[in-house]
């Protein structure tokens, strides 16, 4: 049985869905304004690192001499799920 690396999975999948979201920024400027557009472009967003006032979804370290902000935020929307569901067919596919 051949088994697949995690990280060439989630790298696919990342990439899959990468691919969805450049594919929904075409469709936005292709599509006409409506209840189609909408549908494709609503975006969910998820903040992974802390939430501040002004910076959603970034942590603020102030060293006086130099300040870091660290922040991971994921948007999914429709298009990007099918990117990433159609790179989780091909990873099963091509085995």
């Amino acid at each position: 049985m051949n088994k697949r690396n995690v990280s060439l999975i989630i790298i696919g999948l990342f990439i899959g869905a990468a691919i969805g979201g450049v594919i929904g920024n075409l469709m936005s400027w292709m599509l006409p304004e409506g209840v189609v557009k909408d549908f494709f472009l609503t975006s969910i967003s998820f903040d992974l690192l802390g939430k501040t006032e002004n910076n959603v979804g970034v942590v603020i370290v102030d060293l006086s001499i130099i300040i870091l902000k660290i922040g991971l935020s994921i948007k999914f929307n429709f298009t990007s799920i099918i990117g990433l569901a159609s790179a989780y067919y091909m990873l099963r596919y091509f085995r």
